[in-house]
């Protein structure tokens, strides 16, 4: 998607649970802290699917360098461009 500026924009669901995943791990039987490190561990899955595509590797081959690398800049497009052009939207 695009903003009214022509800027890439991501929506929600690339970032966070879709309605239909939160609805599921909703249905499991766990408990409420269970739950969020569920929530927390399918958006974690999502977020390092999308910068192991950013450097062109596959998720095992993600190194904690190349993580902290990609949040600091998201950080810095954040700092210098506006939250609506980072990838992280918090």
């Amino acid at each position: 998607m695009t903003n009214d500026k022509g800027q890439m924009t991501n929506s929600p669901s690339e970032q966070f649970l879709s309605l239909e995943e939160s609805a599921k791990v909703d249905a499991a039987l766990l408990s409420s802290s269970e739950k969020f490190l569920t929530r927390l561990t399918i958006s974690s899955l999502k977020l390092l699917t999308h910068i192991a595509q950013e450097y062109g590797v596959a998720i095992e081959d993600l190194t904690t360098a190349q993580v902290i690398a990609w949040f600091e800049k998201d950080s810095k497009i954040k700092r210098e461009q506006g939250i609506e052009a980072a990838y992280l939207k918090w």
